[in-house]
């Protein structure tokens, strides 16, 4: 019984393991898979695709240097960058420090052109030092400037302030430390006109632009940032930094309750509405993160700004932190146990072997004549029947009649094989009948322990 019991384990794993191996193998789809690297479908960007070249060009390098020597501060025709000269003057030292301002959207020559003033000579060796500003990026020497907060990103997108930008690049350059915080904007409540104007529009169409601004519609993707309310947009021109700017998304938020509002400021989007708190400051952050720095020397209009802070709420939302379940992905219990089809294999091959040899161990004579085994499991046979009872008979009548034809086999090679095939159904017999007849004693694999068997 436990011979037989080892043989179906050894054929189940023998079967599992070929099982597991044909599935293995089919699932390695080698000849799908494209290696080729040089067929990539995107389409090449060619500078102002975007549409944020502007109209304004620069002199000539020679002459903005002459400008530079005979001024202390140039603006170039289209720069529209301002900051606050008196607050600079009381807490920076801009002794020796000379601006050129230039404006945003220049295409890369011109961008050149505007850089090799800082390296001429007449300049270079100036008892000055020469800040740039390229829309509202500022550098100086080797120092540039980036805010590091939304209040930094107001001033610059929203009004095109960059006095903390300069105070930061002129710090750099005097080996001053940690530049000041220059006064962020002043914000104010809209007026009751201010706010009737615009909430006419959002309640006709949803949208308001005012007159400067350069939104032309609202981006497609407001439906993936906003799934199920149409967000309400009011584009503005940039805010003058010297004067109170009107505060319209919360007071928008608390007439058109539930309702996203989404305002721009020039190229800077305030929001109030459902789930500000979640969202707005990272996905904000994110956006002037990692485009204000092209934001800063080109000219886009407002419509791709908008479109990229819609990308960055999307992405946002997507990812399940705000109001939106990830998408539901069904279990594939093939992927998930793709990895341990391996190792199930080889505890397989494993199993089928430690069976193998156990069964082997159980059977040295094997390979030897019968003859002992025979003596002995014919001794055993004499012994118990005098022990039979009724439910026991046939089972010692099967192992006599297997005794006795493994007795008649020839001693070739062949015949002592079927001989030990005879006596292994005659043991499996005789350990049916110990079973019956209660004696785990006359077990075969007891009783003959002492023959050498």
């Amino acid at each position: 019984m436990a011979d037989r019991t080892l043989d179906i384990a050894r054929w189940a794993l023998a079967g599992v393991a070929i099982l597991v191996a044909v599935v293995f193998l089919l699932q390695q789809r080698q000849g799908d898979i494209d290696v080729s690297y040089g067929g990539s479908p995107s389409s090449d960007y060619e500078e102002g695709d975007a549409g944020e070249l502007g109209d304004h060009t620069v002199p000539a390098t020679e002459q903005m240097v002459r400008q530079v020597q005979a001024e202390p501060v140039v603006r170039l025709p289209g720069a529209d960058a301002t900051w606050n000269r008196q607050w600079l003057r009381e807490h920076v030292d801009t002794a020796g420090v000379r601006l050129l301002f230039a404006p945003p959207g220049l295409d890369e020559r011109e961008r050149k052109r505007v850089s090799e003033v800082a390296e001429d000579p007449g300049i270079a060796d100036a008892p000055f030092e020469l800040v740039t500003i390229v829309g509202t990026k500022v550098r100086g020497g080797v120092y540039t400037a980036e805010p590091d907060d939304l209040d930094g990103f107001q001033r610059q997108f929203a009004a095109d302030d960059v006095t903390g930008l300069l105070a930061a690049v002129i710090t750099g350059l005097r080996e001053g430390g940690d530049p000041p915080s220059p006064p962020g904007l002043t914000w104010r409540e809209p007026s009751g006109a201010e706010l009737g104007t615009v909430a006419a529009d959002l309640e006709r169409d949803r949208l308001h632009v005012a007159e400067g601004a350069t939104l032309s519609e609202v981006p497609g993707n407001a439906a993936d940032a906003f799934p199920g309310t149409e967000p309400m947009v009011v584009a503005l021109p940039r805010q003058d930094p010297g004067r109170p700017v009107p505060d319209y998304a919360p007071a928008l938020a608390e007439r058109f309750p539930d309702t996203p509002v989404v305002v721009l400021y020039g190229n800077y989007v305030d929001y109030a509405g459902p789930h500000r708190g979640q969202f707005y400051e990272v996905a904000t952050a994110g956006v002037y993160g990692m485009l204000g720095d092209r934001l800063s020397r080109f000219d886009y209009p407002q419509d791709n700004v908008l479109y990229a802070w819609l990308n960055k709420v999307t992405d946002i939302r997507y990812a399940g932190l705000f109001d939106r379940p990830l998408p539901y992905q069904p279990f594939d219990p093939l992927k998930v146990t793709m990895p341990a089809l391996p190792f199930v294999f080889a505890g397989c091959v494993l199993g089928v072997v430690v069976l193998s040899v156990t069964a082997l161990r159980r059977r040295p004579s094997h390979g030897r004549p019968p003859t002992v085994r025979l003596a002995a499991l014919s001794a055993l046979s004499v012994e118990v029947s005098g022990l039979t009872t009724e439910a026991s008979d046939p089972s010692l009548t099967r192992a006599i009649t297997h005794l006795d034809a493994a007795r008649e086999r020839d001693g070739s090679a062949a015949g002592r094989r079927s001989a030990h095939q005879l006596l292994d159904k005659a043991e499996r017999e005789l350990t049916e009948t110990a079973r019956l007849i209660g004696r785990s004693d006359y077990e075969p694999r007891r009783y003959t322990a002492g023959w050498g068997v």
